[in-house]
């Protein structure tokens, strides 16, 4: 478990973390699906398991400080849930870091050549955070997707699996997410993400952002992205010149976001920033009081009632659920 570090000399609320700061942040917030009822019945709560529900939706819910810092401490009661605009009651409240299922989706096209070295050792500093119940998997992308690595414990094997990749061809980002997704459906945690190492664009994939938007929203999955630019107001490539904003739009959609790198030095510090985030976030839970099973779109809004004293939070959470149908 990462250590946290009490700032600002008010009681535990905000967690240390390398000084690279994002420049997306979201004013509001959203739940993931309800899990099915096997992953829901997998999902551990001090040690115990937790009680079968169905009905329950989930909320993965991160909140940082102006500074981009995670702020950890919050109870219950500092925050408030609504479906539709309709308040919801908070049923189930969690701080706890649970074992993650995720698959990191790595970039290795042809504009990645001269940022291929760094990116491949932040996915490595990646792996080494893991806690002993995690489990990853692998999806390399150029000019098409493929599975490196099926879901497993082992960071040597994934970093051996990095080892003999090289840069080259066109980029299917899309179709590396779409296979990243897929995978998920194995995963044996309840609790499941995406990160994608890449510099952002696409120009050669089978699956359209389209398709890619309508897999994000019916997933429950959180993504989270390094963005890897060149520095100036022009890109090398027009992959690279659409990459920020389409890694920054795909991920906040999932209540994940985007980490600009500026610097390929900060690859590993940004890594580890992520880690730490998806290892620190609360868990809110409730029973939507709209029990109509319609297939429809819900939105989902979080709002802080925060502790005097604090400065104005930032919180990141999934913009919404289709709801069950008949």
């Amino acid at each position: 478990m990462i250590g946290l570090i009490a700032l600002l000399a008010v009681p535990s609320y905000f967690a240390q973390s390398p000084t690279q700061s994002p420049t997306q942040s979201a004013a509001t917030a959203a739940p993931t699906d309800p899990p099915p009822p096997q992953t829901q019945a997998q999902k551990k709560s001090g040690g115990k398991p937790l009680k079968l529900d169905v009905d329950l939706t989930l909320v993965n819910v991160t909140v940082t400080d102006p500074y981009g810092r995670l702020v950890t401490g919050l109870e219950q009661e500092n925050f408030r849930i609504f479906e539709d605009n309709a308040e919801q009651e908070i049923v189930r409240f969690s701080g706890e870091d649970v074992p993650i299922s995720i698959g990191v989706i790595f970039d290795m096209s042809g504009s990645m050549a001269d940022k291929f070295e760094k990116s491949r050792l932040a996915a490595v500093q990646f792996f080494k955070t893991a806690n002993p119940q995690d489990e990853f998997c692998l999806v390399n992308f150029n000019d098409r997707a493929q599975l490196a690595s099926p879901f497993t414990a082992s960071v040597e094997e994934l970093q051996d699996r990095l080892l003999y990749t090289t840069a080259h061809g066109q980029t299917a980002l899309f179709d590396g997410i779409y296979l990243g997704l897929s995978q998920m459906k194995g995963a044996r945690n309840s609790k499941k993400a995406l990160l994608i190492i890449s510099d952002g664009g696409d120009n050669h994939s089978r699956y359209t952002e389209m398709d890619v938007r309508k897999y994000l929203k019916e997933a429950d999955v959180q993504m989270y992205a390094i963005g890897i630019y060149d520095n100036g107001p022009d890109y090398a490539t027009p992959e690279e010149r659409s990459g920020p904003g389409l890694l920054s739009e795909l991920t906040e959609m999932t209540g994940g976001r985007t980490f600009r790198v500026a610097s390929l030095n900060d690859l590993p510090d940004i890594a580890s920033k992520i880690s730490m985030e998806l290892r620190n976030q609360y868990v809110l839970g409730y029973r939507p009081s709209n029990h109509a099973r319609d297939g429809k779109w819900r939105k989902i809004k979080i709002r802080l009632r925060p502790p005097h004293g604090l400065p104005p939070l930032e919180v990141f959470a999934r913009s919404g659920y289709f709801a069950p149908g008949h």
